[in-house]
């Protein structure tokens, strides 16, 4: 008995979840994507100035 109430409460509590349309995550995925561009980008340029400052200093 306790199986079956475990089960129906999960379908009752699915039936309130909300998903996202697919325009939705679309966008989100676009967001990350440009985030996710923007933070490599940056880091990118990190590294190549402390690279040269290393070379400079050892170099």
């Amino acid at each position: 008995m306790e199986l079956s109430k475990h089960i129906r409460n999960a379908k009752t509590e699915l039936a309130k979840v909300i998903f996202p349309t697919k325009g939705q995550v679309k966008q989100a995925y676009i967001a990350v994507l440009i985030v996710v561009s923007v933070i490599a980008a940056f880091l990118a340029l990190v590294d190549l100035f402390m690279s040269s400052v290393v070379s400079a200093i050892l170099g």
